[in-house]
């Protein structure tokens, strides 16, 4: 069955998506989701949707934080590349690379602040020890 969106605009799936692979990405889409939400939670007053300075900003190295410095981030890309790959559809991909490049940007604007913010030094050592956004992928 074609995406509603693809339908409405006479776009054809690149690939086809069985009931098992589809059942697949919509929990790969649900476990993204959560993540976002229990990075959102464990960052606590810290989280804003806007970078800003907090009052007592410190580095979080725990919980979701311990394995990637944006889980948020990751989890909404996880769910938007999941999606799209279940939609199977140019306008799919394009908007998920587009949605997932924004947030690549954001997170890379978001490092440079953190790193003013919370001192190079500590922030750094940070970076090195845990990855952007790819958990257990070689930190930088």
């Amino acid at each position: 069955m074609t995406p509603w969106a693809a339908h409405v605009i006479g776009e054809s799936r690149i690939w086809e998506v069985g009931n098992n692979v589809a059942y697949g990405l919509i929990v790969v889409t649900l476990l993204g989701l959560l993540l976002t939400w229990l990075a959102r939670i464990h960052l606590g007053r810290l989280w804003s949707s806007a970078i800003t300075r907090k009052e007592r900003h410190r580095i979080v190295d725990t919980g979701p934080y311990a394995f990637m410095r944006h889980p948020i981030y990751a989890g909404i890309i996880t769910a938007v590349l999941a999606t799209a790959a279940v939609e199977a559809t140019v306008t799919a991909l394009v908007g998920a690379t587009l949605i997932c490049s924004g947030l690549w940007l954001k997170a890379r604007v978001e490092e440079r602040f953190l790193m003013v913010e919370l001192g190079p030094d500590d922030y750094k050592s940070y970076c090195r020890r845990v990855p952007m956004l790819i958990p257990f992928l070689w930190p930088r």
